[in-house]
């Protein structure tokens, strides 16, 4: 790892050597990029959210010169288009897309590469196309069960109490018994009076429970709109949430089976109060060969210095599996 890498946590910075739009059902259009080494190993970036989108420093991650980094935004997030838009949204749909693109860009086999609701997305391709993954790499590992949401919309309160109580405060009192399908009832009016400061208060609430430790240095997210990206998350992810992320409790874990022979790499913050420890111990305990990784003084987002430092040892690790 050069003197670069070994500072900064991540590779330098550079550019894709080709992105288009591909054409969906239901109307939609996915934004796709390739940077690094055309002819390295294949690498899929699934970004978080759901509805978060991808931006330049999600390439940073990986070696250009060994990977082959493939990077897409999700139906109605990022660059894709239509924006924020739900219809034929669901995990189903994102599971065929990442497939789609997978035929698409004529790749045999790639590995998977998730945080949070990514890595959901990870193990659920992995599980209904496990001939396809060579590996994960797994961050802030979220199952999508209904705890987990409970913890997102209630739970977190009880670590930090004044984000929560102005989360749920912008809520009239008769309509914080279900909190989430109150914020789902606005994000979704067709009045932007309605539903941007709803994605706000959403977005607001998310970011201020994500860091425990502020140093993004040069590797700092780039934005684009702030009401268009703001109404992008917190509207896919509350769709999601209404829904139960579109997965049965368990279904996760329950089928570990179809990928426990790949090779893995779990990096989990201690503080993450996002998506808290506990599942990444459960995740842990059922792929026992899975390399387990706890990063001290971090909490959930990827561009934390010890997250994004334990990512890209991971991706550099993985490279004696995939050279093989």
């Amino acid at each position: 790892m050069d003197t670069h890498v070994e500072r900064q946590g991540l590779f330098p910075k550079l550019e894709p050597f080709a992105n288009g739009m591909l054409s969906l059902d239901g109307g939609h259009e996915m934004y796709w990029e390739q940077s690094g080494n055309p002819d390295g190993a294949p690498v899929v970036f699934l970004h978080g959210g759901p509805g978060a989108g991808a931006n330049p420093a999600h390439r940073r991650f990986f070696d250009p010169q060994f990977y082959r980094i493939v990077i897409f935004d999700q139906r109605g997030a990022g660059r894709s288009l239509p924006v924020s838009n739900l219809t034929d949204n669901t995990t189903e749909h994102l599971i065929n897309d990442i497939e789609a693109l997978r035929r698409h860009l004529t790749i045999e086999r790639w590995m998977m590469f998730g945080g949070s609701w990514g890595s959901t997305l990870a193990l659920a391709y992995g599980i209904n196309h496990p001939e396809r993954c060579t590996g994960f790499i797994l961050r802030g590992v979220f199952l999508g069960d209904t705890r987990e949401l409970d913890w997102f919309t209630h739970g977190i309160r009880n670590v930090f109490p004044e984000a929560w109580n102005e989360f749920s405060g912008f809520l009239p009192e008769s309509e914080r018994g279900d909190i989430t399908a109150a914020y789902y009832r606005r994000l979704t009016d067709l009045d932007p009076s309605v539903h941007l400061p709803a994605a706000e208060a959403w977005n607001r609430y998310e970011g201020s429970c994500s860091v425990l430790l502020v140093d993004f240095g040069d590797a700092s997210p780039a934005s684009g709109s702030a009401s268009a990206q703001a109404l992008s998350l917190a509207r896919i992810e509350a769709h999601y949430f209404e829904n139960g992320m579109f997965l049965e409790d368990g279904y996760l874990l329950d089928n570990i089976a179809a990928v426990r022979d790949h090779p893995a790499v779990i990096v989990q913050g201690r503080y993450d109060m996002i998506c808290p420890i506990v599942t990444a111990d459960k995740l842990a305990a059922a792929w026992p060969g899975a390399d387990y990784v706890i990063v001290p003084n971090a909490g959930h987002s990827a561009m934390e210095p010890g997250i994004r430092t334990a990512l890209v040892k991971a991706t550099q690790d993985m490279k004696l599996h995939l050279a093989g």
